[in-house]
């Protein structure tokens, strides 16, 4: 098993992305701590990984307040000990485009999905640097890569993390810890699946595979980059959008 014994905290797992990284990492062995805002899907997560063999909890947690991920990464500490791996994959979306997009669209999601990365990180950074390794993952987008219409907010977060990545990659690269991202693409979770059909229909187009891809997709990307197969991986951002940047 490629994550034994591994504790490793995945943001937003209630669903999509997080939900898939979760299962994945469970059957590798990872101790994993299911952290989402929603509690019934959250339990529902973990409660399936418990139903299959491995070894869960969950934490209800708003990454956006910084004294609730406290709360959070000491509630981990006490029953498992430590952290190793971090997942910063919790984030929302409110589209609107520039002119009509309020400040409270705009609020939300830099809390959530900017300042909640720099929080879970700010919170076990401490953890892996007294111990001299850990790993770090980050969820950026495609979308942080080449902008998109209706998204001002969503890019910014996600260009944001890549920021972010690079800087942490330089800081605790020299305290034994790996800090990467991912930059998935389309990628066919309950927030994709709420785009109109042609929309969709003009994504995929676009792909040279001609199709969306799978939340096992990043699964998989998360799980090489907290596997010790990434161990000289440090300030990677991992594209997995089937090409569609191409």
């Amino acid at each position: 098993m490629r994550l034994k014994e591994k504790v490793a905290i995945i943001t937003g797992a209630g669903s999509g992305l997080g939900k898939a990284g979760a299962f994945t990492f469970a059957r590798e062995g990872a101790k994993v701590v299911v952290a989402d805002y929603n509690a019934e899907a959250g339990q529902a997560v973990a409660d399936q990984i418990k139903a299959n063999g491995g070894e869960a909890i969950f934490v209800q947690v708003d990454v956006s307040n910084w004294e609730q991920v406290q709360a959070m990464v000491k509630q981990i500490v006490e029953v498992f000990g430590t952290v190793d791996i971090l997942v910063n994959n919790a984030g929302v979306t409110a589209d609107s485009f520039l002119v009509k997009m309020t400040h409270e669209m705009w609020d939300k999601v830099i809390n959530i999905n900017l300042k909640g990365v720099f929080n879970c990180t700010k919170a076990v950074a401490p953890i892996m640097v007294e111990k001299g390794c850990g790993k770090i993952i980050n969820t950026s987008s495609v979308v942080g890569e080449q902008g998109n219409l209706g998204q001002t907010n969503y890019s910014a977060t996600k260009a944001g993390v890549i920021g972010m990545t690079l800087t942490w990659a330089k800081e605790l690269g020299f305290k034994g810890i790996n800090v990467n991202a991912v930059a998935p693409g389309y990628i066919m979770t309950e927030m994709v699946a709420a785009v109109p059909e042609k929309v969709l229909d003009r994504i995929r187009e676009k792909v040279p595979f001609r199709r969306l891809g799978e939340p096992d997709d990043i699964a998989n990307a998360y799980l090489f980059l907290a596997s010790e197969e990434s161990a000289y991986c440090n300030g990677t951002v991992l594209d997995v959008n089937g090409g569609i940047s191409l």
